[in-house]
């Protein structure tokens, strides 16, 4: 066994994936700074919010207006309070694995990040109704036209799996973040280059707003709308 030779290998490997980690970093840093413009001449018909909780980025909608009713859909009875007194439904996508397997960070498991991080598992859309909201420094409101809206909601519906009727596919669980979220299955894959904030970033881009040119991380988005 000619060990140098294995030695040579390893060290290659590791100097690959610390070159690696090295560029991943160096992209998160300087991507989320280079910005994309908001659509300019657009009236302002439709108010809506982005959230963060210091790490996930929601997209906050009304519940409906003339343009979509997202009730037909995310049902109040799929909550557990059933309340049908919110006036605004939060959209975040992300892990399955994370949303339901993992309340606490200290709950997290190898095998989840692992999935997560390399694509390998499914994703689901964590829907929230609220009442109303504050605008705050984690809570920035936007205000967008009719037809920027039309194309958010587009975006946020192709992120839903749907079942062979056209309804969405709720997953029923007992992993509920609150009395009034429900959690659906979701098209695409997590991973390290396409995370819950590239989402909520491509949403943003979808409606023509100020946004990331790329980001894994919430920050730079909240740095757009400071």
């Amino acid at each position: 066994m000619n060990f140098k030779k294995i030695f040579k290998i390893i060290g290659r490997i590791l100097l690959g994936f610390i070159a690696f980690v090295a560029l991943y970093a160096l992209a998160a840093y300087i991507l989320p700074k280079i910005g994309v413009d908001k659509e300019a001449n657009s009236s302002p018909d439709v108010t809506i919010y982005i959230h963060t909780n210091g790490v996930h980025t929601d997209v906050i909608l009304p519940i409906t207006n003339n343009l979509c009713d997202w009730r037909k859909d995310i049902k109040f009875e799929n909550t557990i309070s059933k309340d049908t007194t919110a006036t605004f439904v939060a959209f975040g996508w992300g892990d399955k694995g994370f949303y339901l397997q993992t309340p606490t960070w200290s709950d997290l498991k190898f095998s989840v990040a692992f999935k997560a991080m390399t694509g390998l598992s499914t994703t689901a859309i964590h829907a929230t109704f609220y009442d109303t909201l504050q605008e705050t420094e984690s809570c920035k409101k936007i205000i967008i036209s009719n037809a920027q809206y039309a194309r958010l909601t587009q975006y946020i519906l192709n992120s839903f799996r749907q079942d062979a009727d056209g309804h969405l596919e709720r997953i029923v669980t007992n992993a509920n973040y609150n009395d009034a979220d429900a959690f659906y299955e979701a098209n695409g894959h997590y991973s390290m280059f396409h995370t819950c904030n590239t989402w909520a970033n491509n949403a943003l881009k979808a409606c023509g707003q100020r946004a990331c040119l790329w980001t894994a991380f919430d920050t730079g988005i909240f740095l757009k709308y400071k």
